[in-house]
């Protein structure tokens, strides 16, 4: 949570999606593209539902849920992401 008057750097991969969500109305997402939402915002985890979705679907076991109204911010692309294309370009120690 970030409140009062300053400057904030944030750093977000890939491409950001901004949702606008009406009241009640609600986005579900892999946990790790949520970037930020505003504070009407409600967000939760649940569960993937299905034994061959949380097997074959790569997506993980849980996905988050955030409930307007407010906004919500995106990421195209999770950490995880973002350190499998880094990785191999690392040079090698030896």
């Amino acid at each position: 949570r970030v409140t009062g008057p300053g400057v904030i750097f944030l750093e977000l991969d890939g491409h950001n999606v901004e949702y606008e969500l009406a009241p009640g109305e609600r986005i579900v997402c892999d946990t790790g593209v949520v970037a930020m939402m505003d504070e009407t915002c409600n967000m939760d985890v649940q569960v993937v539902k299905g034994l061959k979705n949380m097997i074959f679907g790569g997506e993980g076991l849980m996905d988050t849920v955030v409930t307007g109204p407010g906004k919500v911010w995106l990421q195209t692309m999770t950490v995880s992401q973002l350190a499998r294309l880094i990785i191999p370009h690392i040079p090698k120690q030896g």
